[in-house]
């Protein structure tokens, strides 16, 4: 109701209390009953019409239903691709070792640009999805992506190899901003259990690319392998037109009407309905602003994330080029060798070793990926009772203890159970990670804190493959001390994180 209808309704009922007053003798009771119930009227359709609700009120009241099982799965398959796109290093760094006679350091420089490359556009693509929207990001990073992947396959020389995947990763950073979208339309209840969930998606993603590899590098080679394994990206991209844009970020820019639509269509799709009254939230002028991040509320806790995501991606990404190089240059200590597990070379110049991935170390990667997603049970319990501070503490501390295991002198059986105790827990911390990021910001930056976060884990993705790659070469133990000292530290460091976002709805 506007202010003239008030002062329009106030007005009448002054001038009824004032014919009242002069003709108070002459009326009825039945009179004053009558315009008694009139002003009731008007007083309750003054209050309905004042009835509001937010955007976080509109997803906890429509609840969980279909719209967040499609969001789910095709939120999710986004994961498979982004998995795919990262994995694929670690089967194709022995091929392109032998095809252009690399040295380790130059195996290693494919992974740290692909991570510069996804540091560089992180930053950049939070702010653009806190200004201009998620869905135009994430959607514009799978075409970006799948098109400079394709390009990759036809890469005439190393120099072309590292340039067209730097931009593969720039597009991936974009993909990565799907995180959000999905975070902001999923009820506080649920986050704890469906956002751990998607590590099943990252999991197969990671499989499908070491079964590419298995199946395809023998027979067609590395570069088409690297065509197959665009396929989905390009299935995805149609899909997207059932993503909508993010209720969230309408409303902080203004576009209430469009959040209108948007609420109203899930409340449909899940057979439910909005709260009653209008939807109001102020429009945010400082969105994509980053002295936000560094604001007195949050300047610690953006700090010690920066680290946290940092060793996040150390760890991940020096677990699984770790594993990469052990097996595909047997440095393995194992107690029982197979001839398979002789040492494979020693050349002196250090060049090429064209030593393609045996069919059981293709086997290995595989069961090391099921670790994964084998402890999501205990990654959910450890989120819904010790929180995400504690379970990043705890992780972060095991992580580091079987970083060390892993130089202990075992059989190959007990090399891969180490390996995949290992995947846990660096993925599960990965998941915590996402999720408290995703929790802890508002709206209006909470993807450009999820950007800058996502930027500082690249940094550790560009160091992980110099000692996973390079040192290992030199001395197992001396490149695995590294992983578990950043971690253990980063364990410390998550004690003075000052907020915990458990069961907490999400900031505007």
């Amino acid at each position: 109701m506007g202010d003239g209808m008030k002062t329009q309704l106030v007005s009448a009922i002054q001038l009824q209390d004032l014919e009242l007053g002069k003709n108070n003798k002459g009326e009825s009771e039945e009179e004053e009953e009558r315009q008694s119930f009139l002003c009731c009227c008007f007083l309750f359709v003054f209050v309905a019409e004042e009835q509001t609700f937010t955007v976080e009120e509109a997803v906890e009241t429509i609840g969980f239903g279909r719209f967040h099982i499609l969001l789910f799965f095709i939120m999710g398959s986004s994961n498979i691709v982004e998995a795919m796109e990262i994995m694929l290093l670690a089967v194709v760094s022995p091929e392109i070792r032998c095809e252009w006679r690399l040295q380790d350091w130059q195996v290693a420089l494919v992974s740290t640009v692909v991570f510069l490359g996804f540091m560089l556009c992180g930053a950049l693509g939070g702010y653009v999805a806190d200004r201009y929207g998620r869905w135009k990001v994430v959607f514009g990073g799978f075409v970006w992506s799948s098109y400079f992947s394709l390009l990759t396959s036809f890469a005439p020389s190393y120099g072309w190899f590292i340039f067209l995947r730097s931009m593969v990763g720039c597009g991936v950073a974009g993909v990565s901003q799907g995180f959000v979208l999905k975070t902001e339309f999923i009820p506080a209840k649920h986050r704890a259990v469906l956002l751990p969930l998607a590590s099943v998606f990252w999991m197969i993603g990671s499989m499908l690319i070491i079964i590419l590899g298995m199946l395809v590098v023998p027979t067609l080679g590395w570069r088409w392998m690297i065509r197959f394994s665009v396929t989905p990206s390009i299935i995805l991209i149609f899909l997207f037109k059932y993503v909508p844009e993010s209720a969230r970020y309408n409303v902080s820019a203004g576009n209430v009407d469009a959040a209108m639509k948007t609420l109203q269509w899930i409340a449909d799709m899940n057979r439910s309905s909005l709260p009653p009254g209008r939807l109001v939230e102020p429009v945010e002028v400082e969105r994509g602003n980053w002295r936000i991040l560094l604001s007195p509320s949050l300047r610690r806790t953006s700090l010690l994330l920066w680290y946290t995501w940092f060793v996040a991606s150390f760890s991940y990404y020096g677990s699984v080029l770790s594993s990469s190089e052990l097996l595909e240059k047997n440095l393995l200590c194992i107690t029982n060798p197979d001839p398979d597990h002789e040492i494979k070379h020693r050349l002196e110049d250090g060049l090429c070793y064209c030593i393609p991935l045996a069919l059981s170390d293709y086997q290995t990667l595989l069961i090391s990926c099921l670790g994964e997603v084998a402890l999501i049970p205990l990654n959910i319990g450890l989120l819904n009772i010790f929180g995400r501070r504690m379970s990043l503490t705890v992780l972060q501390a095991m992580s580091a203890v079987f970083f060390l295991l892993i130089n202990i002198c075992t059989t190959m059986f007990g090399f891969t159970v180490l390996l995949f105790l290992l995947r846990s827990l660096v993925s599960m911390n990965f998941n915590v990670v996402y999720i408290y990021t995703a929790e802890v910001y508002p709206t209006v930056a909470r993807s450009l804190g999820m950007g800058f976060c996502t930027s500082f884990s690249r940094i550790g993705g560009m160091i992980a493959p110099f000692i996973a790659q390079v040192l290992m070469s030199q001395s197992v133990i001396a490149a695995l001390i590294p992983f578990a000292v950043a971690t253990v530290f980063c364990a410390a460091g998550n004690f003075f994180l000052p907020i915990e976002t458990k069961g907490r709805s999400l900031l505007n």
